[in-house]
């Protein structure tokens, strides 16, 4: 069963963000692999991310109730990105990045800006997906174009200059390219054909509550009926 929406599900953007981060960046890893090769490959890449997250911690007293205080306990957060090696020298091309809570918020937001400094000073092209309405946004000279989601692409030989593909929650997910060595051209990574498939592997429609609100942040009152009018009429709001 397809998802209910042309392009991203934002309903997969509350707790099953996670998994899909991993199944989509496997989904990447599969369909450029069919255009990559013999020169290229796409190899998944796994690293932890310390997150901090509140737990309930009581504080209790002999003459008073306890009291609920909320404790940060860290917690290792596995994260998968997609690097494009070429195979004769398995030097580093491209990073595909897909954007997760975990990079977009909070301390993980600062080590990711880290990282993504230090790639800017190498001879890496850098694909970041964000699928993730929450959470910081990439910073730039000037505000791209107010959207839901978003593309950037960093080709090294064009830095400072980032592509940017705003996408709207009712658009189809583009056709982006990927950038290789010169003078080897792009090749296209089909996001929604990428989406879907994770879909249509996960049966992500008998996992998500269809009923409850969307994750945050708040839709404009358009966007909400327009949602609610999407889930109702497909299948899954039977």
């Amino acid at each position: 069963m397809p998802s209910p929406f042309p392009g991203m599900d934002l309903y997969l953007e509350g707790e099953m963000f996670q998994e899909f981060q991993h199944t989509l960046a496997n989904q990447i890893s599969k369909q450029l692999l069919e255009l990559l090769w013999p020169k290229y490959v796409a190899l998944l890449s796994r690293r932890t991310v310390i997150a901090r997250t509140p737990l309930p911690y009581e504080a209790a007293t002999i003459t008073r109730p306890a009291a609920q205080l909320a404790s940060l306990v860290p917690e290792e957060v596995p994260v998968l990105s997609v690097e494009v090696r070429d195979v004769a020298n398995r030097r580093l091309v491209t990073v595909i990045e897909i954007l997760s809570p975990v990079n977009k918020m909070g301390e993980g937001a600062l080590e990711y800006a880290d990282k993504r400094l230090a790639l800017m000073g190498t001879s890496v092209h850098l694909l970041e997906i964000d699928l993730l309405r929450l959470g910081q946004r990439l910073l730039f000279e000037s505000d791209p174009p107010p959207a839901d989601y978003y593309v950037y692409l960093s080709r090294f030989t064009k830095r400072p200059i980032t592509e940017i593909w705003p996408i709207g929650l009712r658009e189809r997910l583009p056709v982006v390219p990927v950038p290789l060595l010169p003078p080897d051209a792009d090749v296209a990574l089909d996001l929604q054909r990428a989406v879907d498939a994770c879909y249509d592997l996960v049966h992500y429609e008998r996992l998500l509550d269809y009923t409850a609100a969307p994750p945050p942040p708040p839709l404009s009152e358009a966007d909400a009926g327009w949602v609610a009018e999407t889930v109702s009429s497909s299948s899954v709001g039977q």
